[in-house]
């Protein structure tokens, strides 16, 4: 979602910071805009749309500084427009905030009332406007800022800048993410590692409540109580390269084919010859492990997904109850908790708010112990979780996750066989399924190979309006993400069901114009699929069925399509599959002409409620 760059630097800023926004394009956004000091006044540029028309403008009356903030914004309160863009300025200061304000209306109002005119529509203006008060009360920069964020209630990762202070910015955070870069003579404040990548490796990650001062030569950073504190310094293993597409026409694309290094990075020197490593989870997972009883699962988006597909695993393989739930639902219900019940929160980013929060409300449930699968090792939900496994799928910069969700199945994987062996799964059987999931990275390549056969298929999809997906078992979980990336990228209306699920009402939309799209692996429950697809070519409906050479589908081609995915076994199978549905999803897409990469309305990040 929203995006931060800041710099105090030798050198003039807003090229840095546009290409620091440039960066975080791929988070989602609706205008973008920087400001800088210019020889004691604000400077500031701002702009609807892409990075590039806010560039442009800044491009036609550049201005020098070497201090300066700079944002891209995915709207909340207020309109997309030049108006309600970041930054805000108010008197002395210019502020940027990614995050809500949830008593922003009340802040508001008392501003109103001693006078200040507002000249937007969000709640970041009311922040400003309150630091810009301060300061003319006596406070400095740092002091005003400290003031303010103790009144707020919400989210927030914040950077302001004053032209009575030239050289520093101050940064904030709750609830959403904000780093520290450290350059030499130059530092950066940056909602993303990736936004400073290209200046720095050299990082710095606040924790809840940390106010931070930046200037070219010093960087300090505060609690709420203004006392001084520690953060560690962490150098960062993402590198420029990993961020470019290379030769792919989008990073969509490139990160569909990443998928088998990807996850092959994610069970390297996890799983050997003889089964799951010991202590991947942490050194202090053993006695964590050894008491499980039962878990939890949190998760949002494709994540829940991937957490839908352990739910089968787990159950099935290690003999544990599982309940899957979205976490902005699980905030606000009362769970029951038996003892021995492991929380675990999977999150592509782990500054997923709603996943984050839920993290923290697992602390007075009285749980066994909180796990955390995640790509990012620097994230607040990483940090915060007792156990962690990281999923290792490197940079994804399209907002619709693909090599997020491969890894996070592989990571759940492991963890299923980890549970498994401990709750007296016969060692063959987990032999086997060790052996299988070690093949997981060469089933996905051959999944690619279908590539050509699908680039035809998605032609069908082109006047489509609206499309059925249809799975069983732990495939019913993939028909969920295969109709959610349809949607998310093509704009094209999908919903997904369990197949025995059509009688119970969605076959009544089954007509000659609704494409229906069935994964069918080798299982138990494959013939009970071919008859729930006998009903769909029953009422004239366009099948399009994946199976890997199954006996008994070559008659459902008669009416639609059949590709052969070779699965590699029924436990990796759901991996697999998810393949050729993420490719149809982006020829689909593709061919529509939409923003495969970044798609309307959406973000990749979504660090607010």
């Amino acid at each position: 979602m929203c995006g931060i760059v800041a710099a105090a630097a030798q050198r003039d800023v807003a090229p840095l910071l546009i290409v620091g926004l440039k960066a975080l394009e791929y988070r989602g956004y609706d205008s973008s805009g920087v400001a800088v000091l210019d020889r004691g006044a604000i400077r500031r540029v701002r702009a609807k749309g892409k990075v590039r028309e806010m560039e442009a403008l800044y491009l036609a009356d550049p201005f020098p500084g070497g201090c300066g903030i700079a944002h891209t914004r995915w709207a909340t309160h207020g309109v997309p427009n030049e108006a309600n863009a970041h930054p805000h300025v108010a008197g002395r200061v210019a502020l940027v905030h990614n995050g809500i304000i949830e008593n922003y209306i009340r802040l508001r109002a008392e501003l109103q009332a001693r006078g200040y005119v507002f000249t937007s529509d969000t709640d970041t203006e009311v922040m400003a406007a309150l630091i810009d008060e301060r300061i003319g009360q006596g406070l400095n920069l740092r002091e005003a800022v400290l003031a303010t964020v103790r009144e707020l209630e919400g989210a927030y990762a914040i950077a302001v800048i004053s032209r009575d202070e030239p050289g520093r910015v101050v940064g904030a955070r709750r609830g959403a993410p904000l780093l520290v870069g450290l350059g030499i003579g130059e530092n950066f404040l940056g909602s993303d590692a990736q936004a400073l990548i290209q200046v720095t490796n050299r990082m710095l990650y606040l924790d809840e409540d940390d106010v931070v001062e930046i200037s070219r030569d010093s960087v300090q950073v505060v609690g709420l109580d203004g006392q001084p504190v520690e953060r560690a310094v962490h150098e960062s293993e993402l590198s420029s390269d990993a961020v470019e597409r290379g030769e792919y026409r989008h990073y969509m694309q490139k990160e569909i084919f990443e998928q088998p290094l990807a996850v092959a990075n994610t069970l390297e020197a996890r799983i050997g010859p003889h089964g799951v490593l010991p202590n991947i989870f942490g050194i202090d997972s053993d006695g964590v492990l050894e008491q499980v009883r039962g878990l939890h699962i949190i998760a949002c988006g494709t994540s829940y997904h991937a957490g839908l597909v352990a739910k089968y695993w787990i159950e099935e393989y290690a003999r544990l109850p599982v309940s899957v739930e979205v976490a902005s639902e699980y905030r606000y219900r009362e769970a029951v908790v038996p003892a021995g019940t492991l929380f675990v929160a999977i999150s592509q980013s782990g500054e997923t708010a709603d996943t984050l929060a839920a993290l923290r409300e697992s602390r007075r449930r009285g749980y066994l112990g909180t796990l955390a699968i995640c790509n990012v090792p620097e994230s607040s939900l990483v940090r915060e979780a007792d156990l962690k496994l990281m999923t290792r799928a490197g940079p994804e910069i399209g907002v619709a996750s693909t090599k997020a969700f491969t890894t996070q199945l592989a990571a759940l994987a492991l963890l299923t066989l980890e549970l498994a062996r401990r709750h007296g799964l016969d060692p063959l059987r987990y032999a086997a399924l060790c052996a299988e999931l070690q093949h997981l990275p060469r089933a996905i390549e051959n999944a690619l190979k279908l590539e050509p056969a699908i680039i035809q298929l998605a032609g069908e999809f082109i006047h489509r309006q609206h499309a059925l997906f249809l799975g069983r078992g732990a495939q019913y979980p993939v028909a969920l993400e295969g109709s959610l990336k349809l949607k998310e990228i093509s704009y094209i209306h999908a919903e997904a069901y369990p197949a025995g699920e059509l009688k119970h009402g969605p076959l009544a939309l089954v007509d000659e114009d609704m494409p229906v799209v069935a994964v069918a692996p080798n299982g138990p429950l494959l013939d009970k699929l071919k008859s729930n697809l006998q009903e769909v070519r029953a009422r004239g409906g366009r099948l399009i069925v994946f199976a890997d050479g199954t006996a008994g589908m070559d008659d459902m081609a008669a009416h639609g399509t059949m590709l052969r995915v070779e699965s590699g076994g029924s436990f990796i199978a759901p991996a697999v599959f998810t393949v050729p549905l993420q490719l149809l999803a982006y020829h689909v897409a593709v061919l529509r002409g939409t923003d495969v990469d970044q798609p309307r309305n959406l973000a990749k990040s979504v660090t607010v409620e």
